[in-house]
């Protein structure tokens, strides 16, 4: 017999498990994941760094944090499983002012959302959280105690487990050749596997969105980026419970990991690709590159494909996927359910928004 779903949903990551498990708990679950990978958590997912904020300047983002913050905490108490959601913080300093001001103005927009503990703070505060730090030239910053960070792999296996309980299916290595359009609707995808008849694909693609789209016709505006990180050595010389520490002159940070500590920075040189080799010389057991899928402004392609009925994009976070990726999965099963997204509005993410001139600015990327 010929396969059929509802949904098939390009991608097994985190935003892709999300997604079917969304629609698994709103009763859809005829659906197909379908993943290239022999493994899922292969491609971004598994090489994120897991930091969770609410701290951005944009309302979409913000309101997509709150969502998905409140979901991490929830689902771990409520079904006990260890998801790794720790809320240490997130410690944005500034050395100059207009870094300090740009902080400021964040905040009000983050209260105007329902974010009210975003605290502002003085070098002598920051040098109370972290003494070790060299702090002559800290004017300020900010700290948020609700951010933190999650287990990417643990949240992404949390969703495909309790999304396939519920009937969803996942195919593993099996890469998507086609996706069929008949009049300007989808009717099918072709697989390594065979044909699969649905009216309704998912691209969860991550950094290969882009290829992903094209099989339909689609151009959209997401290109891969290296980020390479680095986890130390145990080291016992700084707080176990220390926040996210950000520098916002240059965009590195690190945050607790196991008894050592993660770091990764952003790399102004960096080129886009699909290039997931480590530069530098270190252990190279304890450190590893990942893919951003990044917009020309920095927020995440969510909604329907204009031109191709049946066909919704969850793509471009650049960055963000891991942490937005429950607010993902809950806007996109009720586009797909209701024809539009009802939790959060998720139309400043649409993706004729390039071609609108109507960008968004989020400069707080990491």
């Amino acid at each position: 017999m010929a396969e059929t779903a509802d949904v098939v949903i390009i991608g097994g990551g985190i935003v892709g498990s999300s997604i079917a498990y969304h629609l698994a708990e709103a009763g859809c679950s005829n659906v197909l994941i379908v993943e290239r990978e022999p493994h899922q958590g292969l491609g971004s997912t598994g090489k994120s760094a897991g930091g969770v904020r609410a701290q951005f300047a944009t309302e979409i983002n913000i309101r997509m944090s709150l969502y998905s913050i409140g979901f991490f905490k929830q689902f771990q108490e409520e079904t006990g499983e260890d998801v790794g959601y720790r809320p240490h913080g997130y410690l944005f300093v500034a050395t100059e002012q207009r870094h300090l001001d740009y902080l400021n103005a964040n905040r009000k927009k983050q209260q105007a959302c329902g974010l009210d503990n975003v605290e502002m703070l003085s070098r002598e505060d920051i040098v109370e959280i972290l003494p070790q730090m060299r702090a002559d030239d800290v004017v300020g910053g900010s700290f948020c105690p609700t951010d933190g960070f999650v287990d990417p792999y643990s949240m992404m296996t949390a969703f495909a487990t309790r999304a396939r309980e519920r009937g969803v299916k996942l195919w593993l290595g099996t890469e998507v050749t086609g996706i069929d359009v008949q009049g300007g609707r989808v009717s099918g995808v072709v697989t390594s596997r065979g044909r699969v008849a649905t009216q309704i694909v998912v691209n969860a693609g991550g950094p290969w969105a882009g290829v992903v789209a094209r099989l339909a016709g689609v151009d959209i505006p997401v290109t891969p980026l290296r980020r390479q990180l680095v986890h130390t050595q145990p080291f016992d010389l700084l707080p176990p419970r220390l926040p996210m520490v950000i520098d916002m002159s240059n965009g590195f940070h690190f945050r607790p990991e196991g008894p050592g500590f993660l770091l990764a920075w952003p790399d102004e040189h960096e080129t886009t690709g699909f290039n997931t080799q480590f530069d530098s010389e270190v252990n190279p057991r304890r450190c590893w590159a990942g893919l951003y899928e990044v917009t020309p402004d920095h927020h995440a392609i969510i909604g329907p494909a204009p031109g191709v009925e049946g066909l919704f994009l969850a793509n471009g976070f650049s960055g963000h996927g891991v942490m937005h990726s429950p607010a993902t999965g809950r806007i996109v099963s009720e586009q797909v359910l209701h024809g539009r997204a009802r939790t959060i509005d998720a139309t400043p993410l649409r993706l004729e928004r390039f071609a609108e001139g109507q960008l968004l600015e989020e400069t707080a990327v990491l």
